[in-house]
């Protein structure tokens, strides 16, 4: 088995429980840190004035000298590195948002122990210059974090509604970091909910790390392959001088063409997929050795280059591409290796699951991705799939969240597994993978279906019903902790667990799964050559206290199932 430390971009499920099982079922045993020193919360105290919340306050953030002394101790035992730049340098993605009262110093020398953090890169790679080092970085959102350092849902929306209106162009890095109050014509104004000029403070300071990254450890081969997500992003607003920086520092400094090299560094937008994507890449380096297998896209429904997301600056089909780009693929016309099938248009379900079918049938290998529900998954593309016994066959599939979210869950899933289907040979092993896969499969039509497009209400209206204060009453599921009684909390604990086993049953007797004496269905236990092998769904199990609000929000929660095949 090969062991890969990865460091998460923070310890919600899609950065750190499912890239473990995904790990898991290519064969991989992934090292992370301790969850002390990447845990990521929500303000955790409140005060009031009667039923009006006045403020909020105690995130929590991750641990970074501490995961700068565990890459170290771990770098001579480990086949490869997978390192979130952002838990790294900041103690994770929120953490990298926190408001600034000073930007740092000039760049390089902007604030030395941000750089010594990420200079371990650096000594680990001078130390094992064999090892693959993959880092995935983000470009700052256009939000603040809501509930996060007292900041309240009004600032987010302020701050959101702020940023994405247009800037005035620049090129260079210094004009860009000093101009990001400018409009096209002027400067904007004041603000109301948050301090802007402490917003800024916080771009400058991250947009100084996103160069250091690419300058100081990517161009001068430090990092093997860099993914550079943008988080929340749009076609306008205050990110858009920084990606253009840095697809131009591509060009420039990684030797790429369009902003973009398939092998040292792609940017494009997604945050909470590049985990899966990268431990796909991952694992087409270690049993591949980087041969790049051949992807088609079919979409039922409008094509990908029609659609682009209101969080994304990027086309659908764009964002496929660059995604193939970093698990390690590359985009063909006609005979690929591994074919997606993007569903944008919920009435095409039948022809997709025809073409599920006909691929299952000719041993070609299906990446499945849901484009119709919008941050979950659509009802009738999701019961359309179910009635499938094919689709328990399928190497990747997911409707959470974004478009570029999807993407990388998706084709992480797929490429990480293909790439270990085809190379493994002991049964012991390939039955373990098996397992992890099939629980990974499981998983994502538990949670993005049954939890987050039919249980979800249910919680959510609740919650605002039962609110404690009367100014967030409409979004009291963002900190139920906080926001709801101790009563009604535990209520919605024990809805969302009793919900959940009632789902999972729902879901094992779906054509797909077939699980608990209702039938058979199958996944692929190994590939050779044109051969399938298969192993039968046999049980799926869910302890009853795994679900649970990870953040004490509505939005996300932990959701371990475990499906066993023979």
């Amino acid at each position: 088995m090969k062991n890969v430390l990865y460091v998460p971009l923070d310890d919600r499920p899609v950065n750190l429980d499912d890239v473990i099982v995904l790990g898991r079922s290519a064969g991989i045993n992934v090292i992370t840190p301790n969850l002390s020193d990447i845990t990521n919360r929500l303000d955790s105290q409140k005060t009031a004035s009667g039923s009006t919340l006045v403020s909020t306050s105690s995130p929590t953030y991750g641990n970074p000298s501490n995961i700068r002394q565990f890459i170290l101790n771990n770098a001579a035992s480990v086949d490869g590195f997978i390192i979130s730049s952002d838990m790294l340098a900041y103690g994770g993605l929120i953490a990298s948002r926190r408001l600034r009262t000073s930007p740092g110093g000039a760049y390089p020398a902007y604030d030395s122990a941000t750089t010594d953090l990420l200079d371990v890169i650096r000594l680990v790679k001078q130390s094992y210059p064999s090892k693959p080092i993959y880092v995935l970085d983000t470009i700052m959102r256009l939000a603040t974090t809501a509930f996060a350092g007292g900041l309240s849902f009004a600032a987010y929306n302020e701050s959101r509604t702020f940023m994405l209106q247009p800037r005035r162009s620049f090129s260079q890095f210094a004009d860009i970091i000093a101009g990001y109050n400018m409009s096209p014509t002027g400067s904007y104004g004041s603000t109301t909910n948050f301090n802007k000029e402490q917003y800024y403070n916080t771009r400058q300071h991250k947009f100084k790390s996103n160069r250091y990254i690419l300058e100081q450890l990517a161009q001068a081969g430090y990092i093997d392959f860099l993914a550079v997500g943008v988080d929340d992003a749009n076609t306008q607003g205050v990110q858009i001088n920084e990606i253009n920086f840095v697809e131009g520092r591509i060009n420039a400094w990684l030797g790429g063409t369009n902003g973009q090299n398939p092998d040292r560094a792609i940017i494009l937008p997604d945050a909470d997929g590049l985990g899966h994507a990268l431990m796909a890449r991952m694992a087409n380096q270690l049993y591949l050795n980087g041969v790049k297998p051949r992807y088609t896209v079919q979409y039922f429904g409008p094509h990908g280059s029609t659609i682009t997301s209101q969080y994304e600056y990027m086309d659908v089909h764009q964002n496929i591409l660059r995604h193939i780009d970093i698990v390690g693929g590359q985009s063909v016309s006609s005979s690929p290796t591994v074919e997606i099938i993007g569903v944008t248009d919920a009435a095409q379900v039948t022809a997709a699951v025809n073409r599920i079918v006909a691929n299952s049938t000719n041993r070609v290998p299906t990446v499945v991705i849901d484009f119709v529900g919008g941050g979950s998954a659509n009802a009738t593309v999701t019961e359309g799939l179910l009635g499938s016994q094919h689709t328990g066959r399928i190497l990747g599939y997911s409707a959470w969240n974004t478009p570029g979210n999807k993407i990388g869950i998706a084709l992480g899933m797929g490429q990480a597994r293909y790439a270990y289907l085809v190379t493994e040979t002991d049964l012991n092993a390939l039955s373990t993978a098996v397992n992890a896969h099939g629980s990974l499969l499981f998983k994502r039509f538990l949670k993005d279906y049954y939890y987050k497009t039919v249980a979800i209400d249910e919680i959510r209206t609740y919650s605002r019903a039962n609110s404690l204060y009367t100014n967030v009453d409409t979004i009291a599921d963002q900190n139920m902790l906080l926001f709801n009684s101790p009563a009604d909390y535990s209520h919605l604990q024990s809805v969302l667990r009793n919900r959940i086993q009632t789902h999972r049953t729902t879901l094992s007797g779906k054509s797909a799964f077939l699980i608990n004496g209702t039938g058979t269905s199958y996944n692929v236990r190994q590939i050779t050559g044109g051969t399938w092998s298969f192993a039968g769904y046999s049980n799926s199990t869910l302890a009853y206290g795994d679900p649970d609000y990870l953040w004490k929000r509505a939005f996300e929660v932990t959701l371990n199932p475990v499906v066993t095949l023979q």
